[in-house]
């Protein structure tokens, strides 16, 4: 095949997992963060596509389940309705939904590219534990994710219990808007239930100890309570409780095996250690002969003459 002239043949190296001999220049950084983040592009494209041909039946369900948590607990005589302020708004509230929808099916791939990036950079012993964390961070995300969904209903129950305070009044809000505050809440959890795999990465580099996380737990618990505050799209006691007591236990979770992740590593050393010990060879077990006196050298030659 020709080659454009102008064009950059663009060669990948054999990466041995050392990343001395992996070390890449500026603009060859700026290569690889610019082609990943342009699959990023095409991945959350591929998505938006799926997530605008999946809208009308996930749209349909979400409807209805969002009815029965709400329409059963409001006051007798509550009306609840959904309006359109505008025309151009139903294709802005379907590209919206859609492109979020689209954004809870791509993020593993994501993850997956941010990786890619930073994985050069790691030692070949750091990247094992490393390379655990993409399956198990889809793992969490739908974790988070699917936790997320089961306390809706009840959260929306919660938040329609605050109704028998203002009688006679009348629910109308805008189509669609809590199909989207779900799935901002349902990515707001997946992406939350990441941090133990951001403490976990950070101490299996050797970057963070389980002891110094043991000893800073309270400071890193108010962390946690102050980020799910932030990132409940809500931003209510409710949702935020939930999100940070399941976070805290995944942090205790991730010091866990952080500790395990530090006694392996020590273990590997006092082996490589030990094997750097001389053992004595045949030869070094022989008696050191002394050298002998000008007298015994001329004797001996004597006789051999």
């Amino acid at each position: 095949m020709p080659i454009l002239p102008g064009r950059k043949v663009k060669t990948k190296r054999d990466y041995t997992g050392d990343p001395d001999e992996f070390r890449l220049t500026l603009v060859e950084h700026l290569e690889e963060l610019r082609d990943r983040i342009i699959r990023a592009v095409v991945y959350l494209v591929v998505g938006w596509v799926i997530g605008w041909v999946l809208f009308p039946y996930l749209y349909e369900y979400m409807t209805q389940v969002i009815d029965r948590a709400i329409v059963p607990n409001l006051p007798k005589g509550t009306k609840y309705t959904e309006v359109v302020l505008n025309v151009t708004d139903l294709f802005m509230l379907k590209f919206r939904l859609s492109l979020t929808i689209g954004l809870v099916i791509i993020f593993p791939f994501l993850v997956n590219e941010v990786w890619g990036f930073v994985a050069p950079a790691l030692k070949q012993n750091e990247q094992l534990p490393v390379k655990r964390l993409a399956p198990l961070s889809l793992f969490l995300f739908a974790l988070g994710a699917g936790f997320c969904w089961l306390i809706i209903p009840s959260a929306l129950s919660w938040f329609v219990s605050f109704s028998d305070s203002f009688p006679g009044i009348a629910i109308t809000q805008t189509a669609g808007s809590m199909i989207y505050f779900i799935l901002k809440m349902m990515l707001a959890f997946g992406i939350g239930f990441q941090l133990p795999l951001v403490v976990y990465a950070l101490g299996a580099v050797g970057l963070l100890s389980a002891e110094v996380l043991v000893q800073y737990w309270r400071q890193a618990a108010t962390v946690i309570f102050v980020a799910a505050a932030i990132i409940t799209p809500s931003n209510d006691a409710f949702s935020m409780l939930m999100m940070a007591i399941p976070m805290v236990i995944l942090f205790l979770l991730s010091v866990y095996f952080v500790r395990l992740t530090q006694r392996k590593k020590e273990r590997l050393a006092a082996a490589e250690e030990a094997a750097y010990v001389i053992e004595p060879t045949p030869e070094d077990d022989e008696p050191i002969q002394p050298e002998a006196t000008d007298e015994e050298a001329m004797n001996r030659r004597g006789r051999n003459e």
